[in-house]
């Protein structure tokens, strides 16, 4: 990463005008599958009555259909509102609950029912707490192990807010993906991330690399954007450089969906064969996995992701980069 301050490097424009929402009309590519059928409603019901959030349904993600359908979800700890006041994401923020110390226990024996292989576990941003609910994520991969042997687990932690013993609580547990989303490239954070900090979260990269080494961990490291936010090309590719620099060895990368009219517009359909170019960059510049494409998310193909350094997925890798 240049040496340069994200700021000076990409000075802020003034704000472009929203995107005329006809305009805008989705395109054919990101069109969702139907949700729906014994599974996904079987997935729903264990949620309800196991008091659990995913972040599939929190955040509106467009593959929940087809995640559910498959008897899989991403977990979210910590409750269902935020610290934080992200423009892009539809979970809210405001005033938010104690923490439930039998959370993880109650994850676990969803992923037992689900007969999860691998499972994904995130949080709200929780900057009330001292450690920023390192523990409990600690204790949630803790738990998933005890119940279900042989399960992987991949973390989506946020940056609490930088403290290094908070990540190292984290880390201590094993998890086998240890992901934090940079989300945006530097300019746009001050308009969709205020509360954040680029440099900040590329350090939680290298921080958790450097662990995961001075330990001999089999811990891969992770990040994720969107696009369709208002970056350029190379931006995006800036900001490859700068994860593949601070050592992640996964990115996902795709297309911003706008929550609702409240939330940042849309400013442009990414088409999928510039999601293809994103990919081949990526891989260029070292990053051993790339999943780009119009409606990846964090925890699209997770497991597969977890396995990378294998000759099997980094053929699988090198493949076409759009998603299903």
């Amino acid at each position: 990463m240049s040496d340069q301050h994200p700021d000076e490097a990409f000075p802020l424009a003034p704000p472009a005008p929203a995107a005329d929402a006809a305009r805008l009309r989705k395109p054919e590519w990101l069109r969702m599958k139907r949700q729906g059928g014994a599974d996904y409603n079987d997935v729903k019901r264990l949620l309800r009555t196991s008091r659990l959030n995913t972040v599939c349904e929190s955040a509106n993600c467009p593959n929940r259909g087809e995640c559910f359908s498959n008897r899989t979800a991403t977990f979210m700890l910590l409750g269902d509102v935020c610290t934080r006041h992200c423009t892009f994401c539809n979970i809210p923020g405001g005033r938010v609950a104690a923490v439930d110390a039998d959370e993880p226990r109650r994850v676990a024996e969803a992923v037992r029912e689900l007969a999860l292989k691998f499972a994904v576990v995130t949080s709200v941003n929780r900057d009330d707490l001292p450690d920023g609910g390192a523990a409990h994520f600690a204790s949630t991969i803790r738990q998933v192990r005890r119940l279900n042997p042989g399960c992987g687990v991949e973390v989506l932690i946020p940056d609490f807010l930088g403290d290094p013993l908070a990540l190292e609580t984290v880390l201590e547990a094993r998890p086998e993906v240890l992901n934090h989303n940079l989300e945006t490239v530097p300019r746009l954070y001050p308009a969709l991330r205020p509360q954040a900090d680029y440099r900040r979260s590329l350090q939680v990269l290298s921080r958790a690399r450097q662990w995961a080494d001075g330990f001999s961990a089999a811990v891969r490291v992770k990040t994720g954007i969107m696009v369709g936010v208002g970056e350029t090309f190379d931006e995006v590719v800036d900001l490859m450089r700068d994860a593949a620099a601070h050592r992640a060895q996964t990115l996902t990368i795709g297309q911003y969906l706008q929550p609702t009219a409240a939330h940042h517009p849309v400013e442009r359909w990414v088409e999928p064969a510039e999601f293809d170019r994103f990919a081949e960059v990526g891989r260029a510049l070292g990053i051993d996995w790339v999943e780009s494409g119009p409606l990846v998310r964090s925890s699209y193909h997770a497991r597969e992701q977890a396995g990378a350094g294998t000759a099997d997925a980094r053929a699988a890798a090198a493949g076409p980069a759009t998603a299903d």
